[in-house]
């Protein structure tokens, strides 16, 4: 955040060399700071630490335990990834304290990955003959619904800025004619600024037709509550309002920040590991995919590199990210981490004698992965001794998506607690010998 924001005397930077904006706070009523996301916490502080008594007020919602102590800002702690009541308090909080934004107000807005879930307004359309109000149990029953038939992040993005109040754009309209800037951790394959956390200070390149064509794409019309179906109605018929739009004038005084990504994660990782001794290889920052299915391609990959030397000679340090996604089949806990984890090691079990000098590691960058409070898992050959020892079926374990009960049952979960921080995920395989 430093290196994105920087004040002398009374002139605030913001941005990066050769994209930045100057503001002199001297010229401004106002400073307000508001935000949401995983890493919004720590955010804050740095910006606590720069603007100091300059904030005029400021209000931030985060994963419950993802906090810090500050002293200008107030903190709302709130559900992720199912969104809950703390979550629409703290978007009321938001929206309330842009209510008092006026054209001699800078309002800078910290987002990060997890906004989404965590400013969760369910929105309300009145028109003539037509009144749409949706509920926290609407938005809570379509995010399970997505998270478990292996919707991506963009998919599960576009249908809820359509349910929203907030995202798509229209916190960028509760802020006008306020001048707003916003820093941006991404937590999304490609970094696209319209999905990170839904992107609500971002103009809307979606519509109500994506929203059907991806109900459709997983078969979720049916499963979906009666009020959900007639808001895609209405909004598919033009009765009801899209979200603001790529051109919007409501945009111009709006400017987004790309301050953290993935890759940079990836080479800070290269940068370690060739401290350690190891030659880095930088994959990829766009790993998608089940997370079952990338563990094959990385044990191949494993294997190629250490048998022909494909990526070089020496010991290798592999690195990649992304996101994954996991098809919920069955009714055990884990996360998409832990899941490629327990795939790449049934790989291992398969073909022992292949994965002599194999390590692999993959997590989440907050810390949390899925629902649970490991960050991931890492596996290697030496694991099968404790799993045979435990007794443990692998298969049986991944059919019912447990990847977190088997590797708490053999000690081999990696939790860091909450690193509040969040660009996506973090795969390293070592390749030795």
């Amino acid at each position: 955040m430093c290196e994105s924001v920087r004040l002398a005397d009374s002139r605030l930077t913001i941005g990066t060399e050769g994209n930045q904006k100057v503001f002199d706070l001297a010229a401004w009523d106002h400073l307000i700071v508001i935000g949401a996301g995983k890493a919004t916490a720590r955010m804050a502080l740095a910006i606590e630490h720069i603007c100091g008594e300059k904030i005029s007020d400021g209000c931030i919602v985060v994963k419950y335990g993802h906090t810090e102590t500050l002293q200008y800002i107030r903190v709302v702690e709130a559900g992720h990834p199912i969104p809950d009541e703390n979550g629409v308090h703290g978007a009321r909080e938001i929206m309330s304290l842009c209510s008092t934004a006026n054209a001699r107000t800078l309002v800078i807005n910290l987002i990060s990955g997890g906004g989404s879930a965590l400013l969760p307004l369910p929105c309300r359309h009145q028109t003539s003959g037509h009144a749409i109000a949706l509920s926290l149990n609407d938005k809570q029953t379509v995010t399970r619904l997505l998270l478990e038939c292996g919707a991506n992040i963009n998919e599960i993005n576009c249908i809820r800025k359509h349910l929203s109040g907030i995202k798509g754009g229209q916190l960028a309209r509760a802020i006008a004619p306020a001048t707003s800037v916003s820093l941006i951790l991404s937590d999304v394959v490609g970094d696209s600024l319209d999905a990170i956390a839904s992107g609500p200070t971002v103009p809307d390149p979606t519509s109500y037709t994506d929203v059907r064509l991806i109900l459709d794409k997983y078969r979720l019309t049916p499963e979906i509550p009666e009020k959900l179906r007639e808001l895609v109605r209405l909004g598919l018929a033009g009765v009801l309002p899209e979200t603001p739009k790529p051109g919007d004038p409501l945009f111009a005084n709006t400017t987004n920040f790309l301050a953290g990504t993935n890759f940079l994660s990836l080479q800070a990782a290269a940068r370690r590991a060739c401290q350690l001794g190891y030659k880095p290889v930088i994959l990829s920052s766009q790993i998608t995919g089940e997370a079952r299915e990338v563990a094959k391609v990385f044990y191949g990959i494993g294997k190629d590199a250490r048998k022909y030397g494909l990526l070089g000679e020496g010991d290798l340090c592999l690195i990649a990210g992304g996101e994954t996604t996991v098809t919920i089949r069955g009714g055990g806990k884990g996360g998409r981490n832990q899941e490629m984890a327990l795939a790449f090691l049934a790989e291992i079990f398969g073909s022992p004698e292949d994965a002599e000098g194999l390590f692999f590691l993959s997590a989440a960058t907050d810390g949390n992965d899925g629902p649970t409070d490991a960050a991931g898992a890492c596996v290697h050959r030496g694991l099968l001794a404790l799993v045979q020892a435990a007794d443990c079926d692998i298969n049986a374990y991944l059919n019912d998506n447990d990847a977190y009960a088997f590797f708490d049952r053999i000690d081999c979960l990696i939790k860091t607690g909450p690193t509040n921080t969040n660009v996506c995920d973090l795969q390293l395989m070592l390749v030795t010998g």
